[in-house]
């Protein structure tokens, strides 16, 4: 099977689990899964965030995701538990189009490691 003919799959079949989990079976968009992310790296499940802090949830999200790429490396967590990483490659120039296959690839890697996806 092709490399992006998985990645839909794979892709949709989490956009199917998390919309089911979180939204009511509503089909959630790739900003509100880079969110999820970042709530789950926070570990703070059930509390509600400010708007600069889902900002924040959102970047820690996306260092996470790009983690394994080696653009970003953790650093350490605050003493407020906020997990904070250091950029060790600067990202390379992608069109929009290219920006969202590598993210929904970051993301798809990130829920298999979690065991979320097979």
């Amino acid at each position: 099977m092709a490399r992006d003919t998985l990645l839909k799959e794979r892709w949709d079949l989490l956009l199917q689990k998390l919309s089911e989990q979180f939204a009511d079976g509503a089909p959630l968009e790739l900003d509100a899964v880079i969110y999820l992310v970042g709530v789950q790296e926070l570990g703070q499940i059930h509390r509600r965030f400010k708007k600069d802090e889902k900002i924040e949830l959102m970047h820690i999200a996306i260092c996470r995701l790009l983690e394994p790429y080696g653009y970003y490396e953790f650093e350490y967590f605050d003493a407020d538990g906020w997990p904070h990483y250091r950029l060790m490659e600067p990202l390379p120039l992608l069109k929009s189009g290219e920006q969202t296959v590598l993210m929904k690839e970051a993301i798809v890697g990130y829920f298999v490691e979690k065991h979320y996806l097979e």
